[in-house]
């Protein structure tokens, strides 16, 4: 959704996850340190994310607005986003039940080469295992097996569900209900932001 978003509004996506994937790849020393979180199905640790957004939120191309994908995702965050003085338009909460979520998790397909993002059943590529943008190989992220993602699921509940009430507070929390096809999830997330074609 945040892509979508993003082109509709010409501004970036910042996604934690896919910058600290690129620094696992990469194997620099925070995508090091990142790891070991990651494989377990933890967040990783709040000090590491703030410096990688903080870094990314001082490029040029941030400045006419920008979508934070996967962050905040802790009080922390959020109160560190507040103290750089960054302040947030709105906040999308897509909602999806947790057994749908392992369902769909756990259908995700990565491509190791370019990380296009495909799924079995919604979104599946022309030829099984291997990538329609660049030919390269899916793979299942470690952090996408079933196991992992229920691990992931009690992170989020602990740790990031109590955000919900931060940005209720502050009335700038949109709740969607995630739906079934990703165009109407994507329908409801552009209404609920007031963006229309």
């Amino acid at each position: 959704q945040a892509e979508i978003v993003s082109q509709k509004l010409n501004i970036p996506t910042i996604s934690t996850g896919a910058m600290i994937r690129e620094a696992l790849k990469a194997k620099t020393e925070m995508g090091l340190a990142a790891k070991s979180y990651i494989d377990a199905g933890e967040l990783v640790p709040d000090e590491v994310v703030i410096g990688i957004v903080k870094d990314r939120l001082a490029q040029d191309d941030c400045k006419n607005g920008f979508i934070l994908d996967g962050f905040p995702r802790t009080l922390p965050q959020a109160e560190a986003l507040e103290q750089m003085g960054i302040a947030l338009d709105a906040v999308v909460n897509i909602f999806v039940p947790d057994e749908k979520i392992i369902k769909r998790m756990s259908g995700r397909r990565v491509c190791d080469t370019c990380g296009a993002t495909f799924h079995v059943v919604y979104k599946p590529t022309a030829k099984e295992g291997v990538c329609d943008k660049c030919g390269g190989t899916l793979k299942t992220r470690s952090d996408d097996f079933p196991a992992v993602v229920k691990d992931r699921l009690e992170v989020y509940h602990k740790q990031t569900e109590p955000l919900e009430r931060y940005y209720a507070d502050r009335s700038i929390l949109l709740t969607v209900i995630g739906q079934e096809e990703l165009k109407d999830t994507t329908r409801l997330t552009l209404e609920a932001l007031h963006i229309h074609d």
